[in-house]
């Protein structure tokens, strides 16, 4: 299936609301941890993830793996629609997320922690249905 995003860094499962239904999957490029790339999942509807993620790409699915993934997460077939399912792999692992919304983005030097939202960011890549 065609690569969405690809990256030689290594992401890890940051993150995960179930309230607001977000996954985050961050990566650092430089020791401080305060560079490197976010890929927030929003409106998580179904996950299958490996902890981390060596050289990850992210891939689109043909319709029968959507339909294998979409009719094992119980979501209501009318809201078909509103969804996208991105197939995880790497070297170190696969997966797929089936979601409303995701956004890769790169953090710029955010002072401290790497963690202010509002930090500077370039945004990579964005997908939804």
């Amino acid at each position: 299936m065609p690569v969405i995003f690809e990256s030689d860094l290594t992401f890890r499962v940051w993150k995960y609301g179930v309230g607001h239904s977000q996954l985050l999957l961050r990566a650092s490029s430089d020791e401080s941890g305060e560079e490197g790339v976010d890929i927030l999942f929003e409106g998580v509807a179904a996950m299958q993830l490996a902890m981390r993620y060596k050289e990850l790409r992210l891939h689109s699915v043909d319709e029968d793996e959507f339909r294998e993934v979409f009719d094992s997460s119980g979501v209501d077939e009318k809201w078909r629609d509103s969804f996208v399912i991105v197939r995880l792999s790497s070297r170190s692992g696969g997966g797929y997320v089936q979601c409303a919304k995701f956004t890769a983005e790169r953090r710029h030097g955010q002072g401290g922690s790497g963690r202010d939202p509002d930090g500077p960011r370039d945004l990579l890549w964005s997908l939804r249905p």
